[in-house]
């Protein structure tokens, strides 16, 4: 993210509305989203998880030159902060993804028919996908999910279980700004892309919110209890900052 201190209100004579459009950068083409904001101090832009996407929030009244002149100015800045994410799209036959942390090969199989499911090819983990290839990462996408859902149910049940907490509903998204939370009437939500994260970060993710069943805070009782049921928490956590914008990059589409 980055800021810049508001310069004094200038005065326009047409407010300026919610704006999605594209902006270069370097070699890729970005959607950019500028939102007004009336109680905004200075100019913020923010770089969407996995680098897919940019927000731009703007004082009221400033005028549209200026916001040209800032993207301008910090186009070396965004290039530095977008490098670490690959333009190469590996959801494709002949390509990786991680499945619990092990990178998994995608072998489109060439049948109209059949279950992607996991298997073992020369020793090299696969994820065999049929159907048409232009659908092969939507079908890549909708295994993810069921396997996500299986691991999350599990084991927010079982933790829930430890603390004598009932769990009222798991659901799966795709969210970008957490990767999970928890309603204070029980219900769990998390990011389905967690599946591809090495097994004890999916663990510290249930943790995490099922000690939210029982404090709804970030508070010390929260982080004990957390570290309660999912003793390796720290390494998690730092796993999941270094890596977790690397899952929102894929791009199943």
């Amino acid at each position: 993210m980055f800021a810049l201190l508001k310069k004094p209100l200038r005065a326009r004579s047409k407010p300026l509305e919610t704006v999605k459009r594209t902006l270069e950068v370097g070699n890729r083409a970005l959607p950019l989203t500028i939102k007004e904001n009336g109680r905004a101090t200075r100019i913020t832009l923010r770089i969407e998880p996995g680098g897919r996407a940019l927000n731009l929030t703007v004082p009221a009244g400033l005028r549209k030159s200026e916001i040209e002149e800032f993207l301008e100015r910090h186009q070396g800045w965004l290039l530095t902060k977008l490098s670490k994410f690959s333009t190469d799209n590996p959801i494709r036959s002949g390509g990786f993804v991680p499945i619990r942390g092990v990178q998994h090969r995608i072998d489109h199989t060439g049948t109209l028919r059949g279950l992607t499911e996991i298997a073992m090819v020369d020793g090299v983990p696969v994820v065999r996908v049929s159907g048409l290839e232009d659908h092969l990462g939507r079908r890549v996408a909708t295994f993810l999910k069921k396997e996500a859902r299986r691991d999350m149910e599990l084991l927010a049940f079982r933790h829930a279980a430890s603390i004598r907490k009932p769990v009222a509903s798991v659901t799966l998204k795709d969210t970008r700004s957490r990767w999970g939370s928890c309603s204070w009437d029980g219900n769990l939500s998390f990011s389905w892309r967690i599946v591809m994260a090495p097994p004890l970060v999916i663990d510290y993710l249930a943790a995490h919110e099922v000690a939210h069943l029982k404090e709804m805070n970030h508070g010390p009782k929260f982080w004990a209890l957390c570290h309660q049921l999912c003793p390796r928490m720290e390494e998690a956590r730092k796993w999941l900052k270094q890596n977790g914008s690397q899952l929102h990059a894929l791009d199943f589409s």
